[in-house]
């Protein structure tokens, strides 16, 4: 009966969905014009490291940027690497001292050639244009502390250097942990509170008094400074709450995520529009997964959805084997790893059983199908692998149940992918050229 059940959800899939052309056609992007109206995009992939998710999600945000008015591109990325980023798409200088954006592991999450043709094209695209019509480009998580310590304390040598020398004193607290942020997690639940909590939230406090006009180049670097502040309040909570459990600290990083992306927007006026880049767990409805239905999880996608509503749209996406950049463990080397065939029962099988390579499955109540919506709101499992990917342990390692139809707005599919490919980590001549990578 099982298989016969799968054969069946497998023809309405091939029904029902819209086959895809290939990425690099002009139409690929066009597709997706049906989420235009949207203040918030969110387009996820099933792994860090397959290019086809970066490929289609850039198709896709160029299309929302330049027939659709999108002017926000918020990744899960740390603030300050973003901001260098950010820097160079907005023909802004370097900051003196800058350091190259994502050094640090996993660096070919950010640092490999698909996502470089992006950056390039957003360059391209903002040249010339008024400085309030550009689209800039902001990371949303948490983990650079010491990078954000740093660029709060430049930014107000130059605005206020009296300030400056209160950020110091209140970050000096930090400072000892700066680099190993863990051990001052550690160190809080040895010693059974938090000696660095109240300055980090003063420091936030302080920054978020001071008025910008929004449009400007000198509301950027406002946003910049208090957006680096958030993160070392929230990154000082987050190392201690790591500690006591996995719920607490990915709530307290989800929220992080979705705050930021809120004061983006709020900065940015009532007209501002997102797209946002990060993995499904954290832009698939996480109150219809195994996520928050057992683990008492939430993420980006799930607050999203109860702060804008139809307003935000969530892009998952899916493939069924190939290859992916992953690592065996946490700092250990990148490995081009062969992705195993989905498991039986699974979305994804139900995916790459319907013999289609590229699709889009609207999965909107108002534009799926009765028979079809109905057959996919049985809980079955999905396919998730981060920056690390242990195949000998898939099922428990990367499966998870969820509710497709109501994770989703809609899941996007490519049924064989391949890994990214890592851009070259030597520094060359040639800075204007080469910046913010280096190539």
């Amino acid at each position: 009966m099982t298989e016969i059940l799968a054969r069946d959800l497998a023809e309405l899939i091939r029904t029902s969905a819209e086959p895809l052309p290939d990425i690099d056609d002009d139409r690929f992007g066009a597709f997706f014009d049906r989420f235009g109206d949207a203040r918030v995009v969110c387009l996820g992939e099933a792994s860090h490291g397959t290019s086809e998710f970066y490929r289609a999600r850039a198709q896709i945000t160029k299309r929302l940027i330049a027939h659709h008015g999108f002017s926000i591109v918020a990744v899960e990325a740390d603030w300050p690497d973003a901001a260098t980023v950010d820097r160079y798409v907005r023909h802004r200088e370097p900051r003196e001292g800058e350091q190259r954006a994502f050094e640090r592991f996993p660096t070919w999450m950010w640092r490999n050639r698909e996502f470089d043709s992006l950056i390039r094209w957003m360059r391209r695209h903002n040249r010339g244009r008024d400085y309030s019509a550009m689209a800039g480009f902001y990371g949303l998580d948490l983990y650079n502390m010491s990078m954000s310590m740093r660029a709060v304390i430049d930014f107000l040598e130059e605005e206020d250097p009296e300030a400056a020398n209160v950020a110091k004193t209140r970050y000096g607290c930090l400072e000892p942990w700066a680099d190993d942020p863990q051990r001052y997690g550690a160190m809080s639940l040895h010693e059974g509170y938090a000696r660095c909590e109240v300055p980090a939230r003063q420091m936030l406090m302080d920054l978020m008094q001071r008025n910008f006009d929004c449009l400007s180049q000198e509301c950027d670097e406002w946003l910049d400074a208090a957006a680096n502040a958030r993160v070392v309040k929230n990154a000082e909570a987050y190392y201690r709450v790591m500690y006591e459990g996995a719920a607490e600290s990915w709530n307290l990083r989800d929220t992080h995520m979705f705050e930021t992306l809120t004061q983006l927007l709020d900065a940015k006026g009532p007209a501002s529009k997102a797209v946002v880049w990060a993995h499904n767990s954290h832009i698939g409805n996480a109150a219809f997964t195994e996520m928050g239905q057992v683990r008492s999880e939430l993420n980006v996608g799930q607050l999203v959805k109860e702060r804008f509503d139809a307003k935000a749209r969530l892009i998952g996406f899916g493939t069924h084997t190939g290859t992916v950049a992953a690592a065996d463990d946490w700092d250990e080397p990148m490995q081009v790893k062969a992705v195993n065939p989905s498991l039986e029962g699974s979305y994804e099988r139900a995916s790459h059983d319907s013999r289609l390579q590229r699709f889009l499955l609207d999965l909107r109540p108002q534009e799926i199908g009765r028979e079809i919506r109905e057959a996919l709101m049985t809980p079955r499992l999905e396919r998730f692998i981060g920056v690390i990917y242990r195949p000998d342990t898939e099922r428990w390692s990367h499966y998870s149940q969820c509710i497709l139809p109501r994770q989703y707005d809609g899941w996007v599919w490519f049924d064989e992918t391949r890994a990214v490919t890592p851009l070259p980590g030597e520094q060359r001549p040639g800075e204007d050229e080469t910046y913010p990578f280096g190539l």
